[in-house]
């Protein structure tokens, strides 16, 4: 487990290229390598690798990448396989700067999960330090120091080194002219770690990586001590449904992970106060005023709000900017690499996307604003629809629509589209904490985060009592979703408290022909493929800072959005709304007795719920839905 675990993490920092992009050895021939320990404002020196051009007959300019998870391999005379993002930039020149950030591998100072951004720091005349000042002071010493550089800086990252990116986006250095947060966290409570409040169960692998300082510069992992204290309790790690269940409560976690800083304040702050607030980069993502492109996968069951999120804030604070979103139909962080079939699990979306995306999308985007080569021609929006399996370019998203959709609940398991229905009608099951819907519609190993479930069969959820399935009759023509979700439950409790969980699904024809990437045990015909999904905490219906318990029996609002989507449905498909209240182990259980920290829950505060949901519930998509957690 520990050697996928490895894996996982070097994924998220080392791209994959072809070898027949560029021959083997390509970065080593052309390019030179140096390292330099840069000082920062506070007297911190952070471990940061320089590859130049041999061709030193002209000037280029730097791309940057800073992240947590190691700009290995040390070793002098070892380089990377591939520089920067893709093997197309690798050829065309650039600087390409790797630097470990503070208090991770060799680089000095604390480690601070998405430290907290300092608003004003544009002055650059203080001691006090956030990501962005870090950026800030590196740039600086770049440009004075690095031979043969034109002045211009570029930067991307993937996953947490995407909120790297962003994080320098705030109080820039000049000579920052075009970034792009690819996958990047926004908020911990809304990606990663949370959604919507409640609690990944299944990061639980993730944490040492994250709540483990190291006591000393080092090339090497530290923190194997971690997984040591999970692997020490020799559960069945080829289940990841019963491995999670034979933990029990969440609380148990925290007799394991002693000393995990991290572990210690999720528990410590199970609401978004004052810590989880700090954290978060969306609300100082003002006065940009260079190019940048957000990039994100549809499938990402990581990191899907960031990307959004970070887009949408910059487009609504900031006039005048060069903002583009970019969506493809990947996992977190496929677009880095090209395997040539496209697919997520089972569904199969096309051949080279991320070639096209390199060559056509993100070549050209740091070829023009870094070096005033080529037109930039890119849309505000270049985003992939999932359903009919095409690149689609918009002027504005969310686009803009003459009235939104709204998806609606009737008796006999019917899902109505822009129809009126009884309101007073009611739909109830009971969700039971000891016997969770899986996340799954099959049996897995223990992983370090999940991926493949974002486009999974849904048909083993919609066979359970405990979940309520809506469907359309066969659509008579495509029929395309496109912009925000918002989901709006009117819901009553026979507890205290519970989570929903609502699943948008496109159910394919029973004659549905299997495809290059359906493996031999699954049957496309009455597929149901999970399109968009979320979890909300219900204790957080009012507010995510101030959860309040529910009044038994008593009818209240729950709404949430799923994230944005793209998708077309094909003529001969039908739409499908699942809704339930455990999907495990994805997220942790909620007891359903309103507790006022879910991570100290006993055993016995685990109990059975009747919920009901009204027919007064609609799911709305296309709408002026704009989500601002408070």
């Amino acid at each position: 487990m520990r050697v996928l675990v490895l894996f996982c993490l070097l994924f998220i920092s080392t791209p994959f290229f072809s070898q027949t992009a560029l021959e083997r050895g390509y970065a080593q021939k052309h390019y030179d390598k140096a390292v330099y320990k840069i000082p920062m404002r506070d007297g911190v020196h952070l471990y940061t690798v320089v590859y130049s051009p041999k061709d030193q007959s002209k000037s280029y300019p730097f791309l940057m990448q800073r992240t947590c998870y190691s700009v290995r391999p040390y070793e002098k005379d070892v380089f990377r396989s591939s520089l920067g993002p893709s093997p197309y930039l690798m050829e065309k020149g650039y600087i390409f700067v790797y630097q470990d950030v503070r208090g991770r591998y060799m680089s000095e100072g604390t480690f601070d999960n998405m430290r907290p951004h300092i608003e004003g720091n544009d002055l650059k005349n203080t001691t006090d330090i956030d990501e962005s000042s870090d950026t800030y002071d590196t740039i600086d010493w770049l440009l004075k120091n690095i031979k043969n550089n034109n002045g211009r800086v570029g930067q991307w990252g993937i996953s947490y080194p995407g909120f790297y990116t962003a994080a320098a986006l705030p109080e820039a250095h000049p000579a920052l002219k075009a970034s792009s947060p690819q996958a990047p966290i926004s908020d911990f409570f809304f990606d990663d770690f949370h959604h919507m409040g409640a609690c990944l169960q299944s990061y639980l692998k993730a944490f040492p990586v994250f709540g483990i300082q190291k006591k000393e510069p080092t090339t090497k992992s530290w923190y194997n001590s971690g997984w040591d204290q999970l692997n020490a309790l020799e559960l069945d790690e080829n289940n990841a449904y019963e491995y999670h269940k034979a933990l029990g409560p969440i609380k148990n976690v925290s007799e394991v992970y002693t000393g995990n800083f991290f572990w210690e304040q999720m528990v410590d702050h199970p609401n978004y106060d004052d810590f989880w607030q700090k954290r978060s980069i969306l609300p100082h993502l003002k006065e940009v005023n260079h190019a940048v492109m957000t990039v994100g996968g549809w499938f990402d069951a990581e990191d899907l709000y960031g990307p959004l999120n970070i887009y949408k804030n910059i487009e609504r604070n900031n006039t005048n900017n060069k903002n583009t979103l970019v969506m493809g139909p990947w996992s977190h962080g496929d677009w880095s690499k090209e395997r040539g079939i496209q697919a997520v699990n089972h569904i199969y979306f096309g051949e080279k996307i991320s070639t096209f995306y390199q060559k056509t999308i993100e070549l050209p985007f740091f070829e023009f604003y870094l070096k005033d080569e080529g037109e930039i021609k890119l849309p505000e929006a270049y985003l992939f629809d999932t359903g009919i399996k095409e690149w689609k370019e918009f002027q504005t998203w969310p686009p803009k629509v003459e009235k939104p959709v709204t998806l609606r609940f009737a008796e006999n398991n019917q899902l109505l589209i822009d129809q009126a229905v009884e309101e007073t009608a009611s739909f109830s099951y009971i969700s039971d904490p000891n016997d969770p819907v899986p996340h799954r519609s099959e049996i897995v190993p223990v992983g370090f985060t999940p991926r493949k479930f974002m486009t999974d069969d849904q048909r083993h959820a919609a066979r359970r009592k405990d979940v309520l399935t809506f469907e359309t009759e066969i659509l008579e023509d495509d029929f395309t979703l496109a912009g925000e979700i918002m989901a709006q439950l009117s819901v009553a409790l026979s507890t205290t408290d519970a989570d929903f969980v609502v699943k948008l699904i496109d159910v394919y024809p029973e004659n549905a022909p299997a495809t290059k990437a359906t493996p031999a045990n699954v049957e496309m015909g009455g597929y149901q493929q999970l399109v968009r999904s979320e979890v909300f905490r219900g204790r957080f219906r009012k507010s995510f800072s101030t959860p309040q318990p529910f009044v038994p029996h008593q009818v209240e609002q729950v709404d949430f959005p799923l994230q944005d989507i793209l998708h077309t449905f094909k003529k001969g498909h039908r739409i499908m709304i699942q809704i339930h209240s455990t999907w495990f182990p994805y997220i942790d259980r909620n007891p359903q007795k309103y507790v006022d920290n879910i991570y100290k829950a006993q055993e016995a505060d685990f109990v059975k719920s009747q919920i009901t949901i009204y027919g007064s519930s609609k799911i709305v998509i296309g709408g002026n839905n704009q989500f601002a957690p408070k």
